[in-house]
């Protein structure tokens, strides 16, 4: 299946689809993301827009973006085919959407406790992972975590902790815009490239009794102005292919919102 280079219509974006479109082929790269605590912070779009890739702007939702700390375990990572090894993932991400109407994921920073996984996923695909303890923790319902960035040294470093509670039966738009998130936007040989990934919907579970402290966002060149954020949710996980798309972002100079 052929993927077209259909123009988005900068003013309205079809809703996100809860569910992915089909991969243009088989996916070279499969992962587990499980025990996944997402929260999320509202930010205007104007203050993050320069922390995206060339050729892409902030996603919206009702004129609000969203930064996002997720935390999780890769229990395994096959790169065609070969196993690789798992780790615990901790990312600080913002929503994009290029001049096609892929909308997709930005990440800012990418702390993994495997340090030959950074080195290759840095290499081969340009994503910002840095090597770091990363520990991740459950029982009781509790969620904790704890991230220390061992490159660059003294660099950032996070805990928190939350209860998980009731189903998600119904997820509310801001729930699914920072969920159903079908590609990853990353900078590459001087083009902007949208990354495809596909897996089941997210079971999601809404969690509550957030505590964090630390630098994460701030060290990604975020400024919230809430310490507290406007959604947290957990999921136990899902199986994930990903595989990048043969299209670059279009070239079409600064994109606002």
């Amino acid at each position: 299946m052929r993927e077209q280079p259909a123009r988005a219509d900068r003013r309205r974006l079809p809703p996100l689809d809860p569910d992915p479109p089909p991969l243009p082929g088989p996916a070279p790269l499969h992962q587990g993301w499980y025990d996944v605590l997402f929260a999320h912070w509202a930010v205007p779009p104007e203050r993050v827009a320069p922390l995206l890739p060339e050729d892409t702007r902030p996603d919206v939702l009702d004129g609000t973006t969203y930064v996002g700390l997720v935390a999780f375990r890769v229990p395994f990572t096959t790169a065609a085919g070969i196993p690789v090894g798992g780790f615990g993932e901790v990312n600080v991400r913002l929503y994009s959407v290029d001049g096609y109407g892929r909308r997709g994921v930005v990440f800012l920073s990418m702390d993994a406790s495997s340090a030959h996984n950074v080195l290759a996923a840095r290499a081969l695909v340009g994503v910002p992972y840095m090597w770091s303890d990363v520990s991740l923790g459950a029982g009781g319902g509790v969620r904790a975590g704890a991230v220390r960035r061992r490159l660059p040294l003294g660099g950032a470093r996070g805990r928190w902790r939350a209860t998980v509670g009731e189903r998600v039966e119904h997820e509310s738009p801001l729930e699914r815009f920072v969920t159903a998130r079908w590609g990853l936007h990353t900078r590459r040989a001087g083009r902007t490239w949208w990354i495809r990934v596909d897996h089941p919907r997210w079971p999601l579970f809404r969690a509550h009794s957030w505590a964090y402290e630390g630098d994460l966002l701030r060290a990604a060149g975020v400024r919230v102005d809430d310490p507290e954020p406007v959604s947290v949710l957990w999921s136990p996980g899902v199986d994930t292919g990903v595989r990048p798309s043969p299209l670059p972002a279009p070239r079409t100079g600064p994109l606002l919102p």
